[in-house]
């Protein structure tokens, strides 16, 4: 670690971790639910909620956490103001912890969402954006401070790469990205129309932009590779991600009352949208291959990893089923559970531990230690989540062939053909759970423990 405004980068992964966590049991309870829907007292619906917005913003902590670590080295210099990153870290806990404690508020006493000057006051109802106004607002305000004290920290420097560049242009796009979720109209198309703003543009868009700057930095910190060649690569793959995102919102817009040409548009870009990532995977084994000394083989492994599977499950698992002439069968079954699933975890939740895996020995000033947790960590949680979405996807197949094409209603086959589809996914998920708490174990134990079985010492890759 270069400079000592750093370390406000492990307040975000803290708390990160363990939302995690949180939105792992949450999602086994979920997964419960489906077989025994009054297991548990929070019906299924507010489980979702948490479990979905737990997701969301443990991912976005993390990539704050991360972005607090790269700006002051990328610039050389310490952060602009600490203060204010603390103050930002503290409001954005308690805005989350109020948001969570009114959806579980919710869950026992409906009646409480009751409006309050025109809105909402625990649940605004639109999946996927469910916080109410108020937390908008913070949240808003919360990202807002985030971006001022990493640009002042960039223009008091005065120095500029592509990387920092990059990331904070990623996440410049992913706070205007969230305005439009900000208000909604009275046509649902035109509701709809920005309400895929907000969850296209997101992880299909900004969130990508910024994980290509992100594997560029871990890249160069884990193998010494020259600065601009990286660059180079980013830029390319950053340009095909903004290419082919943007227009690929078409394959959400075909369905819900805008003009036809978007069966075109949305049909061919989503084919598309494949290249960029496996122009990341390409990079990232290049990059190894050609920088033999590695400085953390762990991080550099979860990178990799990360960038394999940001491809398979965002870009093969979404194409696969995106294409207007597939998705008119499988649109809201099973399957698109799968893709989410797959997709977030390869390009987003690997992408956060690759960055803590590397920055964390850093902060903690450590050069070595046990990785043998972290690879225990990571093949417990992959398997598990291969097996959850390949479950998901033959539930997904199974629902498509019985309601679209049989013609029989959601609740039967939901009760009785995807049974043992609900019992497997619960089965894994459990798997899931105990990969990602040993994850959570070694994030507090790591540097902190004797070094027994291998370390991050720099090795040569075989």
């Amino acid at each position: 670690m270069k400079y000592e405004s750093q370390k406000i980068a492990q307040n975000f992964y803290t708390f990160a971790v363990l939302l995690f966590l949180v939105q792992v049991l949450v999602g086994i309870i979920a997964a419960l639910q489906f077989i025994w829907p009054d297991f548990f007292p929070l019906k299924f619906n507010i489980i979702r909620d948490l479990h979905i917005n737990a997701l969301v913003v443990w991912l976005l902590m993390g990539l704050m956490g991360a972005t607090y670590y790269v700006v002051p080295e990328e610039s050389q210099s310490e952060l602009w103001s600490i203060p204010l990153a603390k103050f930002q870290f503290w409001a954005t806990v308690v805005a989350v912890t109020a948001v969570v404690l009114g959806y579980i508020w919710m869950g026992f006493d409906p009646q409480a969402n009751k409006f309050v000057a025109g809105t909402l006051l625990l649940n605004e109802g639109r999946e996927y954006i469910e916080a109410p106004r108020w937390a908008d607002w913070l949240i808003a305000l919360s990202v807002i401070l985030f971006l001022i004290n990493n640009f002042m920290t960039m223009y008091k420097s005065k120095r500029w790469t592509g990387i920092q560049g990059t990331l904070l242009g990623g996440l410049t796009f992913l706070a205007l990205m969230y305005l439009p979720g900000m208000f909604y109209t009275k046509s649902m198309v035109k509701d709809q129309f920005w309400w895929w703003w907000v969850i296209h543009l997101w992880v299909e868009g900004a969130w990508e932009v910024i994980a290509g700057a992100l594997l560029a930095f871990m890249l160069m910190k884990v193998t010494n590779a020259e600065r601009h060649v990286l660059e180079r690569w980013m830029y390319i793959e950053v340009g095909l991600v903004l290419f082919t995102g943007i227009l690929g919102t078409g394959h959400h817009y075909y369905w819900i009352g805008t003009p036809k040409y978007w069966l075109w548009v949305g049909g061919i870009f989503s084919s598309l949208e494949p290249i960029p990532l496996l122009l990341m995977v390409w990079d990232a084994f290049r990059t190894t291959r050609k920088h033999r000394v590695v400085t953390n083989r762990l991080g550099l492994f979860y990178a990799t990893s990360h960038a394999i599977f940001n491809f398979v499950g965002a870009g093969l698992w979404g194409v696969i089923h995106t294409l207007p002439q597939v998705n008119k069968w499988t649109h809201g079954t099973q399957i698109t559970t799968a893709h989410g699933h797959l997709a977030f975890y390869g390009a987003y939740v690997l992408l956060v531990m690759s960055m803590i895996y590397i920055t964390l020995p850093l902060i903690r000033g450590v050069n070595e230690f046990n990785t043998s947790r972290g690879y225990r960590s990571f093949w417990w949680m992959t398997i598990s989540m291969i097996f959850i979405v390949l479950t998901l996807t033959g539930a997904g197949m199974v629902q498509t062939y019985m309601e679209r094409l049989i013609g029989l209603d959601y609740v039967t086959v939901k009760a009785t053909y995807n049974f043992w589809f609900w019992a497997l996914r619960a089965i894994f998920g459990v798997g899931f759970l105990y990969g990602a708490w040993l994850f959570v174990i070694d994030f507090f134990k790591l540097g902190k423990e004797p070094v027994e079985v291998t370390s991050t010492a720099t090795e040569t890759v075989a």
